[in-house]
């Protein structure tokens, strides 16, 4: 299965005499997943030895914004409202965040790549 469409331009991060003949294609290596509006697709290409990560955002059915990552670690996050923190009579009691990574893209090959996190 091929994303969106099966050639892409050059990731940024390739240099052309390191580069392939071959065109980049995207085939993914994990499901389609999706949290609200937001849909990620991960996958790998052999021939260039580049990770990818892509995250739609999709409004009414339409694909209104993409993003793609290359060599880089995805976290998917749901920041919520936690409640509160208890505390002793007399002391204001402060809102307490709640955090759950709901989602991790997969780094191939063991690279050490950038990281980043996406909130929901």
């Amino acid at each position: 299965m091929s994303l969106l469409t099966n050639q892409s331009t050059i990731p940024p991060s390739s240099s052309s005499s390191a580069r392939p003949s071959k065109s980049f294609i995207f085939h993914p290596i994990s499901n389609i997943v999706a949290f609200g509006s937001m849909v990620l697709v991960e996958g790998f290409n052999k021939d260039w030895s580049v990770s990818w990560v892509h995250a739609w955002t999709v409004t009414n059915g339409i694909i209104t914004q993409v993003k793609e990552y290359f060599n880089t670690s995805v976290t998917v996050t749901r920041f919520g409202d936690g409640g509160s923190i208890a505390s002793s009579p007399g002391i204001t009691s402060h809102p307490r965040a709640n955090c759950q990574s709901v989602w991790q893209s997969k780094v191939s090959d063991n690279k050490s790549v950038p990281g980043l996190v996406l909130a929901l």
